[in-house]
């Protein structure tokens, strides 16, 4: 895909999804067709001028819109300690957000630091659920079934299904969850 098709197909997908429009409801809009505007925003169709004129009148849009190459992400320094965890049983779990959901991004990073001695039994939810451990031994129950970790090693698992975090160390454990939200 040349660049120009990936700057179109990013922009028009990021107009459609900002205004909660589905392809159906775009096409009506524009009087392009849904399949050719699907093509666009996978970046398999390079659009013609004319197409892309229909598509900026219908949604009221700039036509050098489409063209702009998006802004770079901002950099974001965190520091855990400047942070304040929500805690759970009793003090001996504590998770810190780093970055929390964003509906346009479909995932969350948290810090957690499970005190020695301490499970911590996860509800089942939706997602796709990595692990990564920075320091110390984590055992993870997963439906009966045993995962010892240690630092940076990492497991990736279906979050809905049971499953148990255990330091039964005498050190502190320190892990990052990042929960995947596929569609």
């Amino acid at each position: 895909m040349e660049f120009i098709q990936e700057v179109i197909a990013s922009n028009l997908a990021n107009i459609r999804k900002k205004r909660g429009l589905s392809l159906d409801n775009m096409a009506k809009l524009t009087g392009v067709s849904k399949a050719m505007l699907a093509q666009i925003e996978n970046g398999k169709s390079n659009p013609t001028v004319t197409t892309l004129w229909k598509i900026a009148n219908g949604l009221q849009v700039s036509f050098s819109g489409f063209l702009k190459e998006m802004d770079k992400p901002k950099v974001k320094k965190k520091n855990i300690n400047e942070l304040n965890p929500v805690i759970d049983d009793d003090g001996n779990y504590l998770v810190y957000s780093l970055f929390p959901f964003h509906p346009e991004k479909k995932f969350e990073i948290f810090t957690v630091d499970l005190k020695p001695g301490v499970s911590h039994k996860s509800e089942k939810h939706i997602g796709e659920e990595y692990v990564l451990i920075q320091r110390g031994l984590l055992t993870l129950d997963i439906q009966g079934e045993k995962f010892e970790l240690n630092a940076d090693e990492t497991l990736k698992f279906n979050a809905a299904t049971e499953h148990i975090y255990t330091n039964s160390s005498d050190e502190l454990v320190r892990f990052y969850i990042l929960i995947f939200y596929p569609d």
